[in-house]
């Protein structure tokens, strides 16, 4: 048998700095305008890939979580490059679930991004952005990375430009927010006229690289009436001084931006009984670049999306 190829990787979390919901769409979702930033707070995964004439895919993890997305990833990803394998998947969890943070569907784009460099072939960017929107809406983004702008049901992005690696304070008070429910309440106020207002706010948003004074997160109004605690967390956030505060996703989780590591040093102060971890942007270019190191001994350097070394 042959030895296996290993990989450790981080996969990392994602907030939305802004989040515009316009209305339902033919096919079911809602139509979106977002802009998405990943951030330093990851998952590790230890991937191995040994070819062998039958697929088995094993991943531990301490959540057990049922028809996890990584396993779907890595049985996408064998069947799009027509190889056979076993895959052993250790996953350690750092990003909390249902926080609003894509911490799932970064785990799976990882898994994606990495078992092409393992296993010899080659998936083209076009191939796994088909199999990332067969996994989940906001999973295209985490095989990209960095800031990005995010239309139709988020599959469709455009890059923003780098921004400076701002530190942060992330708070997940572990406060359940259903995704269906919050677009369910919010739909009523989804109006033709309020589509239009959005979208030509959203602009200038875009703009501004995502961190213009006017960032809104639509959800906030239907998620805080529901959680106050979340309105108050926003709230403490801003008053240490955050520019942008706000909810990331459909929640539960809350950000802010901050200008200097000392005043996330306050603001982390005030929420001393809160689940909050310290972040920073994390750009396009650093992104690739976490990737490049993680899988040094298996790709050709520097060409995005990872190309395998071992590819004939």
């Amino acid at each position: 048998m042959s030895a296996p190829r290993r990989a450790r990787l981080k996969a990392l979390a994602k907030i939305n700095l802004d989040l515009r919901v316009l209305g339902k769409r033919p096919d079911g979702y809602h139509e979106l305008r977002t802009i998405f930033q990943t951030i330093s707070l990851a998952d590790t995964i230890d991937i191995a890939f040994t070819p062998a004439r039958r697929t088995s895919i094993e991943l531990s993890d301490a959540w057990n979580i049922p028809d996890n997305l990584m396993v779907r990833a890595a049985r996408l990803a064998l069947d799009a490059m027509r190889v056979t394998g076993k895959i052993e998947m250790h996953l350690t969890k750092r990003i909390p679930m249902g926080a609003g943070l894509g911490g799932g569907s970064s785990d799976a784009a990882a898994v994606l991004l990495t078992l092409p460099a393992l296993a010899g072939r080659i998936l083209p960017l076009e191939r796994l952005c088909e199999l990332s929107a067969q996994l989940g809406s906001d999973l295209t983004f985490f095989l990209l990375g960095g800031a990005a702008a995010g239309i139709g049901r988020g599959t469709e992005l455009f890059p923003l430009p780098d921004q400076p690696a701002r530190p942060g304070l992330l708070v997940a008070p572990g406060v359940a927010v259903s995704t269906s429910d919050a677009y369910r309440r919010l739909s009523p106020r989804l109006t033709t006229e309020s589509q239009q207002n959005k979208i030509f706010s959203f602009t200038p948003q875009v703009w501004a690289g995502g961190l213009g004074e006017s960032g809104r997160n639509d959800f906030e109004a239907v998620v805080f009436q529901q959680h106050p605690r979340l309105a108050a967390i926003k709230r403490q956030l801003q008053r240490s001084g955050a520019a942008p505060a706000l909810m990331t996703g459909s929640g539960s989780a809350v950000f802010g931006l901050f200008r200097t590591r000392s005043e996330v040093s306050v603001a982390l102060a005030a929420l001393e009984k809160e689940k909050a971890f310290r972040i920073s942007l994390v750009s396009r270019a650093r992104y690739r670049g976490i990737w490049w190191r993680a899988l040094k001994e298996h790709i050709v350097p520097k060409l995005w999306p990872p190309q395998s070394r071992y590819a004939p």
